[in-house]
């Protein structure tokens, strides 16, 4: 990684810059198990992801929007998959797929923008934070000095999940293209211009410092080389398979993110979830047969998440509205092999039409930490939830 920034034409880091980024080396900490932390934005309809498709009241409230059972995928004698999640069930039965239903948190709300938050900060309804879960988990790891690339997202730009109190993770989506624009000129001589002034800039030329430095790295990691998978030709699907070289190549990676939608299905929903569902369940297919082809598939976990779910009622557009608690999706890793880890939400008895969630999300979350990645929870999370038994 030193080497790399030599060759870069004579950007010129300053000298605190250099000395952080050398320590920050010498303390790299090996990866073990991987997460993969998969975003359906927009709110998801988790009634029509995972059926009920023996309950009279979930067809009384959807008359025109509900999955006809004989169209359902069954996992059990009481709820099953949605049709486009075809590919997934073969998982399910081999044991490594899960579903956690009726997830969420006291007094919800309905916004995208601020139950997004919520979810990827880990706050409180009422309580408001700057920094999101998995970018306290990187300010936990390596004794707080990791780099940007262990926790990874695969987009244009970081969300709010990723950036720590003193750390950040990085988003890219093309690591090859993002190595390339480091080594223009610019970099060169926006530090030539500021050099004399970088104490006012500090935070800027530590991004910087990090930013290089990870580009070279995943540069130096990355195998374009084709895994022997074929991989759906969408943008979830070519996310899917970077992921997946990355991890062949063995990148000092241990947290995933990447998003898919939106699912803001207010207006004509079927054809619209089918269709994002197939393109998630056929590029999950892919990766989750990528996995296992290298022998990683044990080590890593997939969670599948959307900010909120629908209200059980249909609109008059034959879409959902805004809801509140929704399911979580769970494949890989040594996910206990059953169809569901806990129990279906309750349609007799709503919140004010909604579904009332059973498991809060944070206790999904303390799991992931503490059994999953191995790091304490409550330094993360800021307080102790009860872990979950899904392992």
């Amino acid at each position: 990684m030193r080497s790399s920034l030599a060759t870069m034409g004579g950007l010129l880091i300053p000298d605190f810059v250099k000395a952080y980024e050398t320590h920050a080396l010498a303390n790299a900490c090996p990866v073990g198990r991987r997460l993969v932390v998969v975003q359906l934005a927009g709110g998801n309809d988790g009634l029509n992801t995972i059926v009920p498709y023996r309950n009279d009241i979930y067809y009384r409230e959807r008359p025109k929007l509900a999955i006809e059972a004989s169209q359902v995928l069954p996992l059990n004698d009481d709820y099953g998959l949605h049709p486009a999640l075809e590919p997934l069930r073969k998982w399910h039965d081999a044991g490594q797929f899960g579903v956690l239903n009726a997830v969420g948190y006291p007094n919800p709300d309905r916004s995208h923008f601020r139950s997004m938050d919520i979810w990827q900060t880990a706050s409180r309804s009422d309580q408001y934070l700057n920094s999101g879960w998995l970018g306290r988990y990187l300010d936990a790891t390596c004794n707080g000095t990791g780099q940007p690339h262990r926790v990874l997202e695969l987009d244009d730009q970081l969300s709010l999940a990723l950036k720590g109190d003193r750390l950040k993770g990085m988003a890219v989506t093309n690591p090859e293209e993002l190595y390339r624009q480091t080594r223009q000129p610019f970099y060169r001589q926006l530090a030539e211009t500021n050099r004399a002034e970088y104490q006012a800039v500090n935070y800027l030329y530590k991004t910087l410092a990090e930013t290089v430095s990870s580009a070279g790295y995943l540069h130096q990691k990355t195998n374009p080389k084709s895994t022997g998978v074929s991989y759906p030709a969408t943008v979830l699907g070519s996310r899917f398979r970077t992921m997946a070289q990355l991890m062949q190549a063995g990148v000092e990676t241990s947290v995933f993110y990447v998003s898919h939608g939106s699912f803001d299905t207010h207006v004509n929903q079927q054809p619209r979830q089918a269709q994002l569902l197939r393109q998630y369940a056929e590029a999950l297919d892919a990766f989750l047969q990528d996995l296992k082809h290298q022998q990683l598939l044990s080590q890593t976990l997939v969670m599948t998440f959307s900010e909120f779910g629908r209200r059980v009622r249909q609109n008059a557009s034959n879409g959902t509205d805004h809801g509140t608690a929704g399911c979580v999706l769970l494949a890989g890793g040594n996910v206990r092999p059953a169809a569901a880890l806990s129990a279906l939400p309750d349609l007799a008895t709503l919140d004010n039409g909604d579904l009332r969630f059973h498991t809060d999300f944070r206790q999904l979350y303390a799991t992931l930490l503490e059994d999953w990645l191995q790091v304490p929870a409550a330094p993360v999370l800021g307080h102790g939830f009860a872990p979950l038994k899904l392992f």
